[in-house]
């Protein structure tokens, strides 16, 4: 928010959604946003939940113009926002930096418009796309700095998910360490029947950071009761074709929990249900300067892919160089 050419309030939506980034803006503000020019990355919102309507606090204020990046795409706003500003005499400009903005935005505008989280995939592997020797040794095939990068990706969403096999086989803690960042993204495990152990390195920290598991219908109700008692969400949700938890159906249900960005590490069977199903919006690979050969584990499961055109592809957005690893970014 900006007078005179001073910036009089400046704020950003709240932990929980709640208070919006203009309320926080206008309280800092106080009696010099009347007159002031607003610059919003989001359409007010123009509907009454938790608080009354950001436009119309906007409006009370007296603020002279409005500056919008992106339009909000949620069907109770969708314009409305804009639209009680210009009647209220409010000059509205509408398009300003507006990918930027997308790209920030990315995770609520993909829940919106698609009714799921965005969704990040990280790989990481040798130069042949393998993440393992035959025998199963795998750390580390990148270096510390790029593993280092790997805690920074997961401080920036809401979630890390990895499949059934690989909470089995690595008990991993998925969390962010070693940046002195408070940030901590809820921890997701999906397994069809729900066999991740009750004695992991998950299970015994499921209170002090959250873990929510995805299991198909058949799961046992006991590991379900056990895993709530351990302090654990469970979502019961629908298998797929390939007999595993059917992945549009579980971001569904991740989304309407409050999830608005995913990062998947894997496995490799997760990794390619989410390709195969067209759900990945970001790729975020790491290749180490190491061959393994045909005999290592490969980064993906099976696609099913026959021809070139039925392959999944992806934009180039950059390449960088991590330590001794190359990242390789894409999106959709």
């Amino acid at each position: 928010m900006v007078k005179d050419g001073r910036v009089v309030g400046r704020g950003w939506t709240q932990p929980g959604g709640r208070p919006h980034a203009e309320r926080v803006a206008l309280h800092q503000a106080g009696a010099s946003a009347k007159g002031a020019d607003v610059y919003v990355t989001l359409e007010p919102c123009s509907h009454y939940g938790k608080t009354p309507p950001c436009a119309d606090a906007l409006i009370a204020a007296g603020v002279a113009r409005v500056v919008v990046a992106v339009g909000d795409p949620n069907p109770q706003v969708a314009g409305q926002g804009l639209s009680r500003l210009r009647a209220a005499g409010i000059a509205v400009a509408l398009g300003v930096m507006t990918q930027e903005a997308a790209r920030d935005h990315q995770g609520f505008l993909t829940l919106q418009i698609q009714a799921r989280p965005m969704v990040t995939l990280k790989l990481a592997s040798s130069v042949d796309g393998r993440i393992a020797t035959a025998t199963g040794e795998s750390q580390w095939i990148t270096g510390p700095e790029a593993r280092r990068r790997v805690h920074l990706m997961r401080a920036c969403h809401d979630a890390v998910l990895v499949g059934g096999g690989t909470a089995r086989a690595d008990d991993p803690m998925l969390n962010t360490r070693g940046l002195g960042v408070a940030h901590q993204p809820v921890r997701v495990v999906w397994s069809r029947n729900l066999d991740v152990p009750l004695s992991g390195a998950l299970a015994r920290t499921a209170r002090d950071t959250p873990v929510w598991l995805c299991c198909g219908p058949s799961a046992d109700p006991a590991l379900q009761r056990a895993w709530e008692d351990l302090g654990a969400r469970v979502f019961v949700v629908p298998v797929g074709t390939g007999g595993q938890v059917a992945p549009r159906e579980a971001l569904q249900a991740l989304g309407e929990a409050g999830i608005t960005r995913v990062f998947c590490e894997g496995g490799g069977a997760l990794a390619a249900s989410l390709l195969q199903a067209d759900l990945v919006d970001r790729l975020e690979v790491f290749s180490a300067g190491l061959a393994l050969g045909a005999e290592g584990r490969p980064s993906l499961g099976a696609l099913g892919v026959d021809r070139l055109a039925e392959a999944p592809r992806f934009n180039l957005l950059g390449t960088e160089a991590v330590g001794r690893d190359v990242l390789l970014r894409f999106c959709r």
